[in-house]
């Protein structure tokens, strides 16, 4: 049986003619170089489908000498993507992967039982400024994955499918929506994709999935006579059909969602487990820091450093 937070008691569901559930307003974190706007989890929504966390990175831009320089850190329980507009980081972990993630590409790194990453730039990027602007996002796992094998799988901008016409063009970075089905495995169904519309132009939601939602990255968009500008998402009730129009200077939004998990989510750190002991076990094992026997090793073109467990 799914767990849907639609259909939660303790998750307020709205006004009941509305087919808007949920609007949820960002909220804005500043790293220091660049800010990010966290839309999920909401204090009204964990997730919607199996995404658990959705970040949106700057727009910012970086002077010489700073870039993003995450230092390797560990997860369990969840596959991550990043989708990027501008810019472009370096991607290592622990299974060996060595890749670049750049705009319009798919990168989906599968945690399961364990895995270790780190995203930096190189010092040939540091030698002069350059832009960053894109989506982080998490994805919870079925709990039968949680303890799987960890996993990379890189998929090319040119790989995906691509939905022109109408005044609208949409790629299909994840999963099944309209007919199409891009090309990297997900470990649930779902689906995920960046639309541009031109001012004035229309798209529906799939409704082929149960659970769905909507960010705004550019514009606005109106749905049912309302308006919603840049860094809102909307979540919808399951079954309603949705239609969205573009705003006068057009508009650019994410799509996402899918089949919802049979429970909510443990989520502490960079850890997302159905239980809280999954949680603590994983605690420990990077807190004793085995990297040659233990649970988690560090990549191994990038393990002088690793982040500290959070006190």
């Amino acid at each position: 049986m799914s767990w849907n937070p639609a259909l939660d008691p303790d998750c307020p569901t709205g006004d009941a003619v509305d087919s808007i559930e949920t609007v949820i307003v960002p909220r804005a974190r500043d790293l220091g170089d660049f800010e990010v706007r966290r839309a999920l989890p909401a204090p009204k929504r964990q997730m919607v489908g199996p995404f658990i966390f959705f970040d949106q990175m700057g727009p910012a831009e970086f002077v010489t000498g700073q870039g993003i320089d995450i230092r390797p850190h560990p997860h369990i329980g969840l596959s991550t993507v990043t989708y990027l507009y501008k810019g472009k980081f370096h991607h290592r972990d622990s299974l060996g992967t060595d890749q670049w993630i750049e705009p319009g590409a798919v990168n989906l790194m599968t945690a399961g039982y364990g895995v270790t990453h780190s995203e930096r730039v190189d010092d040939e990027m540091l030698k002069a400024p350059y832009d960053l602007f894109g989506i982080q996002t998490w994805i919870a796992l079925p709990e039968e994955l949680e303890e799987a094998p960890a996993d990379f799988v890189h998929a090319p901008k040119d790989a995906l499918p691509l939905m022109q016409g109408e005044g609208k063009q949409v790629r299909l970075i994840l999963g099944n929506a309209w007919g199409e089905r891009a090309p990297v495995k997900t470990p649930s169904e779902m689906f995920y994709a960046d639309a541009l519309l031109d001012a004035g132009a229309q798209i529906p939601l799939p409704d082929e999935h149960e659970d769905r939602g909507v960010y705004v990255v550019e514009g606005e968009v109106s749905i049912a006579g309302q308006t919603f500008d840049k860094g809102q998402m909307m979540v919808f009730r399951p079954g309603d059909r949705v239609s969205m129009r573009a705003g006068p200077a057009g508009a650019r939004i994410l799509l996402l969602g899918g089949a919802t998990l049979n429970g909510p989510r443990h989520i502490w750190w960079n850890f997302v487990a159905s239980s809280k002991d999954k949680i603590d076990a994983a605690k420990e094992a990077w807190r004793a820091g085995d990297w040659a026997h233990g649970r988690f090793q560090l990549p191994p073109t990038d393990k002088n450093e690793f982040t500290p467990l959070p006190d």
